[in-house]
């Protein structure tokens, strides 16, 4: 069991759930323009990290 791996796909899975969260609530129109930045630009960030930490990890064995 690789822990950076399963880490990784944390992050992944939190930064697609910011993204979706980000568009959804930009088509709706109800939330405040800061907190779709926030929420959008942090999702973002996960995801990219979450992909660069599952990619770069090398498998054991």
């Amino acid at each position: 069991m690789n822990l950076k791996r399963i880490f990784g796909a944390i992050l992944t899975v939190l930064g697609i759930a910011g993204l979706i969260y980000s568009a959804v609530t930009f088509a709706n129109g109800s939330a405040d323009i800061k907190q779709m930045i926030v929420f959008g630009s942090l999702g973002l960030l996960f995801f990219i990290a979450g992909i660069g930490l599952v990619k770069t990890t090398k498998d054991e064995g």
